[in-house]
């Protein structure tokens, strides 16, 4: 028997309903004859109601003790599912990530996974079961439970398929596969059969919320086939793969939004070689992510530089640069979160030219300015202001005609 791996979004079961629709698609692939590994995340809005409530205890929880609360969103999930499932007649159980073994590294909210051990697993698929696992969730050596940050059942899944040599891992959320832009704020974007492991990786880091980047890097190394549909009916969504000289005939695949970073500028900063170096060794060493970076030379012996993190991360992360900041002596500090990053990606950028020019001139045409640029072999990002990133990624995504066609 083939094993798959499937993965179901909080809204696949934010409800009773939908939590048995679920079971009755689980069921079905079971008796076509599959083994079924299922990873579930907590039911609908569950984690961020979690937070809600920390906040409302204290504005800094421990990380150690909001890994400790989140947790339990994932095992509520888990333990309906499996009932869901024996009540259509099918063994199930549920595990959590702590009794399957995810052994993840000590960063409480944020934890890689360093190890999966496939014994429990493995013993309850032979003797029948559909096992339901716990997503976002693992342990540390020392027993602490960890989470693996925003969409890390995405990773839970991925890492299973891996250590298991599942036939496929199957993503299952509330859309009908992988778009060329968001399609809240594109109305005739178009669905993708087929997307390349560096696209989406791409779009997944660059604010595309259909999968988390780590579980795409997981997919990428180890050539997983990974489908990402929706659970509310039977379409085939888009596959997530090696990249063929197909891929390469098609331009641009997709326009990502990102609203959730802010701009981060240190002013007069000395223009000497180390300054730099030192500056984002502070940042590292508070496990501080830095995304785009640009410098200004100044007419001075001095140099601005500004760079970009997530929002969440600002409060922590400007008492880290200001730190920094006075360590090079630099002149002041200033924050901006106000901003958007807009991006195209595509494999077809690598062998094409003027797509730089092409995205400058929609801009321009909508008459939105560009504060930052930062590109790679198949990604161009510019950052502007807030208020115009939809405007932004419905102009660029009109300029490379990436719409459904019209009937005629």
């Amino acid at each position: 028997m083939s094993l798959i791996v499937q993965k179901y979004g909080g809204s696949s079961v934010a409800n009773v309903e939908r939590i048995k629709n679920v079971a009755k698609r689980v069921v079905e692939a079971k008796r076509k004859g599959h083994q079924l590994v299922v990873v579930v995340s907590a039911l609908g809005d569950t984690t961020d109601e979690l937070i809600a409530l920390a906040e409302g205890v204290t504005k800094a929880p421990s990380e150690r003790e909001m890994d400790m609360l989140l947790s339990t969103g994932e095992q509520i999930s888990v333990a309906l599912l499996a009932m869901a499932i024996q009540e259509l007649g099918v063994k199930a159980v549920s595990l959590t990530g702590y009794q399957v073994g995810i052994m993840t590294d000590r960063f409480h909210t944020r934890a890689r996974i360093i190890d999966i051990s496939t014994d429990r697993v493995k013993r309850a698929l032979r003797e029948g079961n559909v096992v339901i696992v716990a997503g976002f969730q693992g342990k540390t050596t020392a027993d602490e439970i960890t989470t693996l940050g925003r969409g890390g059942s995405d990773l839970t899944a991925v890492a299973l398929a891996k250590v298991l040599r599942a036939k496929a891992c199957e993503i299952y959320t509330d859309v009908d596969g992988i778009f060329t832009a968001d399609p809240r704020i594109v109305p005739d974007a178009r669905k993708l059969d087929t997307i390349s492991y560096e696209e989406i990786l791409e779009l997944a880091s660059l604010g595309a919320q259909v999968m988390q980047s780590r579980s795409i890097e997981v997919g990428k190394k180890f050539d997983i086939p990974i489908y990402v549909r929706s659970s509310f009916n039977t379409k085939p969504g888009t596959l997530i793969t090696k990249e063929t000289k197909k891929m390469e005939e098609v331009l641009v695949s997709g326009v990502a939004l990102n609203e959730n970073e802010a701009k981060v500028t240190i002013f007069g900063v000395p223009d000497r070689p180390g300054v730099a170096a030192k500056i984002f060794k502070i940042l590292a060493d508070n496990n501080i992510n830095v995304d785009m970076i640009i410098q200004n030379k100044t007419e001075t012996a001095r140099t601005d530089i500004s760079f970009t993190v997530m929002k969440k991360d600002l409060s922590r992360a400007l008492t880290v640069v200001q730190r920094a900041a006075r360590a090079v002596g630099s002149k002041e500090v200033d924050i901006d979160r106000h901003i958007a990053k807009v991006s195209i990606v595509g494999v077809g950028m690598r062998s094409h030219s003027g797509v730089a020019s092409a995205v400058f001139g929609a801009l321009a045409k909508a008459k939105v300015n560009i504060e930052m640029i930062s590109t790679s072999e198949i990604k161009i990002s510019c950052v502007v202001d807030e208020k115009n990133g939809r405007k932004a990624v419905r102009a660029i995504h009109k300029a490379f005609k990436l719409g459904r066609k019209k009937a005629r």
